[in-house]
């Protein structure tokens, strides 16, 4: 709402940097390439670099704020920087301000390094208060620090996601001393992969350097009564939707779609830890994201039984006796979903590709807050991610569940999927299919 001005949220991050210490640090490459790039305190950190302005002609639209964020997520982020950005959007209509966070996936690992909207919003509207931060970087260790200590930061750093099954996993991997169930990563990826490519869709294509954006929501009571009629999880809701809205954008296209027809999603889930199955509170909640394809029966004409098939699949997953319950994410401090969409990129850019099509897009699915959050003391009235487009993929969704809604963030390439704005309303009718079939 209207009060959130840009000064009140440059102060408001500032005070909270703190507590995510990789938002002050920038990449440095190791000379030579002997290791991994390592984390460095920029000694020339400047908040208003990262912080920026920008409006639109008021009153702005939504339509006008999706085009910016638009333009905004296509741009690069300065690797001579911290890997972040965050803009404050003034002028939208009904005295409305917009917030857009960038941040780089390698920022975040979901315990020690969270996402920075993760820390900014708060349970009530009145901000808790922070000590004085007393910044000083820590001076430059010099090239041959730098070669040594990036060898002990190999499975944490920023570097860049190999290809080798051994190599994604020691990205995967979230604290050290994690061998044993890196080891089971690996068994995950070879089952994985031993399914093959991903079927040939109009969804892998060469991706532009420009996007479209749009959203989509609905109420998050909708997706629970079909949960509850047939005793699955939201998240196979989510997905059957999904997949029902993409058989019919196939449709629309003209494309011959047969009912054998699948599409096939990285789908990240959010699991326990085996040592953390049996341990009290919600700490350690979202330590681990794995990876999950999923083959999503595009082409079933039926609403009930593309649902069924989509539970099944997440029952049969290896990784199914760990996720994380909803309930339990919901309740970690601070506002958890943009941490875990993180999460959920992280591992999908993680994965192995021995095939030029593993899958063919990124769907993530983030439970939030169902009370109402605050931004600065202002309300946080709506919440979407937007993830990011990955080597040949035009469309990516990620889905994010907040007081009662559920919103859908959809990031399209802009030339392969010109028709992206009629996802929206597939999204709905699909949805609709659900719930007549469930009274």
């Amino acid at each position: 709402r209207a009060g959130l001005s840009y000064e009140t949220v440059l102060a408001m991050v500032e005070q909270r940097l703190p507590q995510i210490p990789r938002y002050r640090q920038k990449v440095r490459e190791v000379p030579g390439g002997t290791a991994r790039p390592v984390w460095l305190d920029d000694s020339d950190f400047d908040i208003t670099y990262h912080v920026r302005r920008s409006a639109l002609p008021s009153p702005g639209s939504d339509e006008q704020l999706h085009e910016l964020i638009a333009r905004l997520a296509a741009r690069p982020l300065d690797k001579t920087r911290p890997l972040w950005e965050m803009y404050v959007v003034e002028g939208l209509s009904k005295n409305r301000v917009a917030l857009y966070t960038k941040s780089h996936q390698a920022l975040i690992n979901g315990m020690t390094a969270l996402e920075l909207n993760h820390v900014i919003a708060d349970r009530t509207k009145r901000p808790p208060t922070f000590p004085e931060d007393i910044w000083v970087p820590e001076r430059d260790p010099g090239n041959t620090r730098l070669m040594l200590g990036a060898i002990g930061d190999w499975f944490v750093g920023p570097g860049t996601q190999l290809q080798a099954v051994g190599s994604a996993v020691g990205a995967l991997v979230t604290n050290h001393g994690e061998l044993i169930d890196a080891g089971r990563r690996v068994l995950d990826f070879a089952r994985t992969i031993a399914r093959g490519t991903a079927p040939s869709s109009p969804l892998n294509a060469t991706v532009s350097r420009h996007r479209r954006f749009t959203v989509a929501s609905g109420s998050l009571e909708d997706y629970r009564a079909v949960r509850a009629r047939y005793d699955c999880d939201v998240n196979d809701v989510v997905l059957a939707v999904i997949a029902g809205a993409l058989g019919n954008w196939l449709m629309s296209r003209g494309v011959a779609v047969a009912t054998s027809a699948t599409v096939r999603a990285m789908a990240p889930l959010s699991v326990y830890a085996d040592g953390q199955l049996d341990a009290t509170g919600p700490g350690q909640a979202i330590s681990q994201v794995m990876p999950f394809l999923v083959d999503l029966p595009v082409g079933e004409p039926n609403a009930v039984v593309r649902l069924s098939q989509i539970a099944h699949a997440t029952e049969s997953n290896p990784t199914a006796a760990r996720l994380v319950d909803a309930r339990t994410i919901v309740t970690l401090s601070g506002f958890a979903p943009p941490t875990l969409h993180a999460m959920g990129i992280r591992v999908a850019t993680s994965f192995p590709s021995f095939s030029k099509r593993t899958f063919n897009l990124l769907i993530t699915n983030a439970p939030g807050a169902q009370k109402q959050m605050y931004v600065a003391g202002t309300k946080l009235l709506e919440t979407y991610a937007v993830p990011p487009l990955l080597h040949n993929q035009a469309l990516a969704i990620s889905v994010t569940s907040y007081n009662g809604m559920l919103y859908f963030g959809i990031n399209a390439d802009r030339e392969a999927m010109s028709d992206v704005d009629l996802l929206p309303g597939l999204l709905a009718q699909s949805l609709e299919e659900l719930l007549d079939a469930s009274r």
